[in-house]
């Protein structure tokens, strides 16, 4: 079975330097040490955000909603 790596982010999700990022689908690359998840569109646009605003995609590609 492939790893689904696919997420979204809450809304008025910002990153590390205190931006706000852009809703869409992002691909998880990892967390790091001091505890930001790194997002990224493509190869070239990626984000440090706070892992607790991430979302997970379903199967069909549909975001998740949060209860919370």
């Amino acid at each position: 079975m492939m790893e689904n790596n696919q997420v979204g982010i809450k809304p008025e999700t910002r990153n590390h330097k205190g931006f706000f990022v852009q809703n869409a689908s992002y691909k998880l690359m990892g967390v790091d040490q001091s505890g930001w998840a790194l997002i990224c569109v493509d190869d070239t646009t990626c984000h440090y955000v706070d892992p607790d605003n991430l979302r997970r995609a379903r199967m069909d590609g549909e975001l998740s909603k949060s209860s919370t």
